[in-house]
């Protein structure tokens, strides 16, 4: 909608505050409301001014004032409020220069678009994540000085088949059992059709909805594919809407990338492609019907991906999922149709349009806006720099011999290793101011914090090794 049409659509609904939501470093949405009397449509050129100095990894307070500006385009009706509330995704800016704040996610997102542009490789790059959650009935944490604890629990979970349920009628879900079961063995269908129509009255068009592999609420919704920053708005939607269905049903949502012990984690397989002037540039007659520019492409994701991790898998507890085995590839490879491999090709159909490569390690933890606009970095600077894949590896890389499995790169096995990786490998980012050096350093320090935070404290399963020593 235009800011025009906004006006006439408040009047018409009945609308009486307005909400505005942005992202902050981490990629959680923050947000404030304001009654009418502070709505005009200058707010879509001028802003509202706020405070940036408390938000995750943003301005120190000496220089906090910032601006939000709403983007028309994203109007929606957020179902989440008791009184109509129209809502927008709002991107910052510096009051004083006007220039884009370096550190707003969604304003990296629109640089990359820019950027791709300006290259005149492409116009257009669509992406396609695959975010997987669970949804739980019971979380519980603490830690202390002298202790520490968590639980969570669910009604499918394979640890419950001898709990007094009044009556315990069975149908728990085996540790990696949970693919596509039917009721009454998976439970959930109801709250993830509640969660696929709103999202779809948000505007996020939806592919399908699934239980996944995992016990105890594992479940996946695929969105349609979209352009970069759209999707990275899409997501945005997508952790509002699933935890806030969530709760109604007075269940819980995450999206952290490993809660569960030996069974499979959370990923956020992404699929990408480039188009120019509405015509796929990925289709060829390369390797499984891939154009050199995909291969390129491809060339650029391998190289760069253990850097890449420290933005698409950017939390300590990303690293439990990143391990053989469980459908998260850490080898550095690609492949048509297989699924231990880093990137895949799809095969499910020949059109050209549906050409595309699936990048498989990201996980949901991530900051969609900047997880997408890294990863299009890394293709496009194969793609410049004409980098060669190498050989397809068709087999499957957990059954390989150890001697042809030690030449297979790996990502990093820790969130530091890959912060240490970024460290070095960060020029890719940098091209078209896409990322700054400020940002690439702001994210390095904040991460090494996290990781020296959990670093530090003693680990439950430390006592049961160590302790009678």
């Amino acid at each position: 909608m235009t800011p025009a049409e906004i006006t006439t659509f408040i009047n018409e609904k009945g609308i009486k505050l307005i909400d505005f939501k942005f992202a902050d470093l981490l990629g959680t949405w923050q947000h404030f409301t304001t009654t009418l009397n502070e709505y005009s449509e200058d707010i879509f050129t001028d802003g509202l001014g706020f405070d940036g100095s408390s938000i995750r990894g943003w301005r120190v307070i000496h220089a906090s004032d910032m601006l939000v500006i709403p983007d028309p385009t994203t109007a929606w009706i957020d179902p989440f409020n008791a009184e109509p509330t129209l809502s927008f995704i709002c991107t910052i800016q510096d009051p004083v220069t006007r220039e884009p704040y370096d550190r707003d996610p969604r304003g990296v997102a629109e640089k990359a678009e820019a950027y791709l542009k300006s290259t005149g490789i492409a116009d257009t790059a669509y992406f396609g994540p695959e975010a997987e959650f669970f949804i739980f009935d019971d979380v519980r944490y603490d830690y202390s000085s002298n202790g520490s604890y968590h639980s969570v629990d669910s009604v499918e979970g394979i640890w419950n088949t001898a709990r007094e349920e009044f009556p315990n009628l069975g149908h728990k879900i085996r540790h990696k059992e949970g693919y596509f079961p039917v009721a009454p063995t998976d439970t959930l269908q109801d709250i993830r059709n509640e969660m696929c129509l709103e999202l779809e009255k948000a505007g996020v068009p939806i592919e399908r909805q699934h239980h996944e592999v995992a016990s105890a609420g594992q479940a996946e919704i695929d969105i349609r594919y979209a352009p970069l920053k759209i999707m990275g708005d899409y997501m945005m939607y997508y952790k509002y809407i699933l935890k806030n269905v969530a709760k109604k049903y007075n269940k819980v949502v995450t999206l952290m990338p490993k809660p569960l012990f030996g069974d499979n984690g959370s990923g956020m397989h992404t699929h990408s492609s480039l188009w120019k002037d509405g015509k796929p540039l990925f289709a060829g007659d390369k390797y499984a019907g891939l154009s050199e520019m995909a291969l390129f492409y491809i060339g650029g994701l391998l190289k760069h991906a253990p850097a890449m991790t420290a933005i698409m898998n950017p939390t300590t507890n990303s690293y439990k999922r990143l391990v053989p085995g469980f459908e998260a590839p850490v080898n550095l490879a690609y492949s048509a149709r297989n699924r231990s491999a880093a990137i895949r090709i799809p095969t499910y159909s020949q059109n050209p349009k549906a050409k595309r490569v699936e990048f498989r390690p990201p996980d949901p933890a991530a900051t969609s806006y900047l997880a997408f606009a890294a990863l299009l970095l890394a293709g496009l600077d194969g793609i410049q720099n004409r980098i060669d894949p190498g050989d397809p590896l068709d087999k499957n890389l957990y059954e390989l011999p150890p001697e042809e499995l030690a030449k297979v790169p790996t990502v990093p096995d820790s969130l530091l290793g890959a912060l240490e990786t970024l460290e070095g490998d960060h020029e890719f980012l940098l091209k078209g101011d896409v990322f700054t050096q400020d940002f690439i350093d702001n994210w390095i320090e904040m991460k090494k914090k996290e990781y020296d935070a959990l670093r530090l404290r003693p680990h439950p399963y430390e006592f049961y090794m160590y302790f009678d020593l």
